[in-house]
């Protein structure tokens, strides 16, 4: 099948329909789905609405289940908060940045006959409308807002969409399955008690 040309989206909704579009084939192109991502320049009021802020830890906010194809969610980090260590379940990731800065470290998988520090691989600093992608075949990473006076917001896709992943201690490598939990659905907040753990991005 022929790749139809895509057009720059102009909104979130634009970008939406683009990223159905895209995942309506079962061939995914990951350089499309990251063109798309970076071609949507952030505009706060169209996604205000998904931005809920906890005050102790970072949020998981769905914004679209992508017709069971992949999950469309924007993450909130007050300052300081930061991710676990994790894996991806086998799904492809992509995070935007649509506001702030976020540090994402990569990881080695852990030998299984070793107990000592993880190794780390990399680390860079994503600014606003940067598009950075990961999977398990590239390792593993944790993400955090090192910043004490600014929030930051991402946008992350994953396909498939997954209920759980692994979480990783840095100093020993032992590893916990985490479920995946969402702070709020389409701008609205879940009732309190559901969301016990989110420990992925």
């Amino acid at each position: 099948m022929e790749q139809t040309e895509l057009l720059k989206p102009e909104t979130l909704d634009e970008l939406i329909k683009c990223l159905h579009d895209i995942f309506d084939s079962d061939y995914i192109n990951v350089e499309e789905v990251q063109g798309v991502m970076e071609s949507y320049e952030s505009k706060p009021q169209e996604w205000m609405k998904y931005a809920k802020f906890d005050q102790y830890r970072y949020t998981r906010n769905l914004v679209d289940e992508g017709n069971g194809k992949f999950n469309l969610m924007i993450l909130c980090w007050g300052e300081g908060h930061g991710s676990s260590i994790h894996d991806h379940t086998d799904s492809h990731c992509f995070m935007k940045l649509l506001q702030g800065q976020l540090k994402e470290t990569l990881f080695e998988w852990p030998d299984c006959q070793s107990h000592g520090d993880m190794v780390q691989r990399s680390q860079r600093t994503l600014q606003e409308n940067q598009v950075a992608y990961i999977n398990d075949s590239l390792g593993l990473h944790r993400v955090e807002n090192v910043s004490h006076t600014e929030s930051a917001v991402s946008l992350h896709l994953y396909s498939p969409p997954f209920q759980a992943c692994q979480t990783f201690d840095q100093r020993t490598g032992h590893r916990n399955t985490v479920k995946m939990t969402f702070w709020s659905k389409y701008g609205e907040r879940i009732p309190f008690g559901t969301t016990a753990s989110q420990e992925n991005n």
